[in-house]
């Protein structure tokens, strides 16, 4: 089961799942989110790996959901990376949310790992990108699934990019063929990226940091204006 965002995570954690656990069932969710461009690239990640299942689950949460990434008159920070403390585009409980929803969905299903794209090095601040969480939900997921009480298989988190730096991520993506191409990192939305979002500029400093340009942006770029 791999949460699939959209992004550039995310779609590496697809591509590592689809090599060393297929069949591969994947989780988008529309959770209120100021914008829902992520969501086509994941239903294209999707198609391009040839995923068992993409479920596409609509839970709009987002105006109980105290986040700039929720709620469109709140403006985006510009130029955090780097800088201590939980920003403005921390949304309340994600993670915990959606990975329990993957729990169940993956109790259902028979499936024995969850892959997660989170990360604690180049990450902005999350406290739910945290390994102490990950192994929090672990030991609570033991404790709360028929599987996990009667001695079952327990369900595993896997978050392989938990300790990579955004480089070392677009280097491992570039090994394992990820199209850049069809993912998504800007908070804003919109036809192209803003540039200056924490997720475009962390995004900026891995295809940086890995030494060859985004294909995202090359792609867009190739691309003729559109009417209107």
């Amino acid at each position: 089961m791999v949460l699939l965002s959209g992004g550039m995570d995310s779609a590496t954690c697809l591509a590592i799942a689809a090599a060393r656990d297929p069949p591969v069932h994947a989780l988008s969710v529309r959770y209120g989110q100021r914008h829902v461009r992520e969501v086509g690239s994941a239903r294209a990640l999707a198609r391009y790996y040839r995923v068992a299942r993409h479920v596409e689950l609509e839970l709009p949460l987002g105006p109980w959901l105290d986040s700039a990434l929720t709620h469109r008159d709140r403006s985006l920070p510009r130029a955090r990376v780097g800088r201590r403390g939980i920003p403005t585009t921390y949304v309340p409980a994600r993670n915990a949310i959606l990975l329990s929803i993957a729990l169940g969905y993956a109790e259902s299903h028979g499936l024995d790992r969850i892959y997660l794209g989170v990360n604690a090095i180049d990450y902005s601040g999350y406290p739910d990108c945290r390994p102490e969480f990950l192994r929090a939900f672990e030991r609570m997921a033991r404790r709360a699934t028929r599987r996990g009480v009667t001695g079952g298989p327990p369900i595993r988190v896997m978050a392989p990019l938990l300790r990579r730096s955004k480089a070392s991520i677009v280097r491992l993506g570039d090994r394992l063929g990820v199209p850049w191409e069809l993912t998504w990192s800007c908070y804003a939305g919109g036809r192209r990226p803003c540039g200056l979002c924490d997720a475009c500029r962390l995004r900026a400093l891995g295809f940086a940091g890995a030494g060859h340009p985004d294909p995202a942006l090359a792609t867009l770029r190739s691309k003729p204006p559109q009417a209107g």
